[in-house]
């Protein structure tokens, strides 16, 4: 069984563009070719055309069962009336956690204009996932989203679980601490790469998830996700398949690890491997 924890559904080629009934067929094609069992689809921080509400992307993908959806929240554009809608969302059980932005915005994850949002991650005990590291547009400002930002509100905010994304890229071992540090942090090896791996820069990455796995990261606590459409699930799976891990610990990393933090239903089948309750 395998789990995305990191999918988009946002058209990056025309933000003017509305795409949404597409791009999920899309996402969905991938996940039949590739064999993914359930993906997370997280919203944008912000709202135009080609990147939908997290509204539009829970009706759009109600009807499919192994699509979860987690919403993207701006710290620029926050209001009450987003956290309201937030509140309703959780309380409807459509969403499975929260994302934040910093370094696409210019805010630091202990901005105290966050404090509601990770409150009510407490209060129905949904993950916050974070972006970090590089920032898909040059326009972004990394010195926001370095992994090292998750420490203080992993410290503050002791009963949410944290997702540091991306492993930091490239401060894999500033991500490590942290994750090593707080029982309540955890990491996606998403966005390592823009497109397909090349046979260089994937032996790069696979040794630096190697040895982090190595000195200071429990497997029960990194998560296998590809940043979908932005990196590619076939190429993700090569990587996966070329990681020296024992085998139950790329078990961990694909599946059990997101169906734990995520409450994503799974059973176990008489041959001992887990499977959806419900799919395609």
């Amino acid at each position: 069984m395998i789990i995305d924890c990191h999918t988009h559904v946002n058209n990056y080629h025309d933000e003017t563009v509305d795409a949404l009934a597409e791009s999920v067929e899309k996402l969905r094609q991938s996940m039949r070719r590739n064999r993914i069992d359930a993906a997370l689809v997280l919203t944008s921080y912000k709202v135009v055309p080609g990147r939908p509400s997290t509204r539009a992307v829970v009706e759009a993908t109600r009807h499919i069962d192994n699509l979860h959806v987690v919403a993207g929240l701006s710290w620029k554009n926050l209001t009450q009336a987003d956290l309201d809608e937030l509140r309703a969302l959780l309380q409807q059980g459509a969403i499975k956690g929260v994302k934040l932005y910093p370094g696409y915005e210019p805010f630091y994850p202990a901005d105290q204009k966050l404090a509601p949002a990770y409150t009510l991650a407490e209060e129905f005990d949904v993950p916050v996932m974070i972006h970090t590291g590089d920032t898909y547009a040059p326009t972004g400002k990394v010195k926001y989203s370095h992994p090292l930002n998750i420490d203080e509100v992993a410290v503050d905010y002791p009963r949410v679980k944290f997702v540091i994304c991306h492993l930091g890229n490239p401060w894999f071992r500033d991500c490590m601490e942290v994750v090593y540090k707080n029982d309540n942090v955890y990491a996606d090896i998403s966005g390592l790469v823009l497109g397909d791996f090349s046979d260089r820069f994937e032996e790069y990455m696979r040794k630096q998830l190697q040895e982090m796995l190595l000195w200071g990261m429990n497997p029960r606590k990194v998560l296998f996700g590809t940043d979908w459409p932005i990196s590619t699930m076939e190429s993700y799976l090569g990587f996966m398949d070329e990681l020296k891990l024992p085998n139950k610990d790329k078990q961990l990393l694909l599946y059990e690890n997101a169906a734990k933090l995520f409450k994503i239903p799974v059973k176990e089948t008489s041959l001992g491997f887990g499977s959806l309750l419900k799919g395609f």
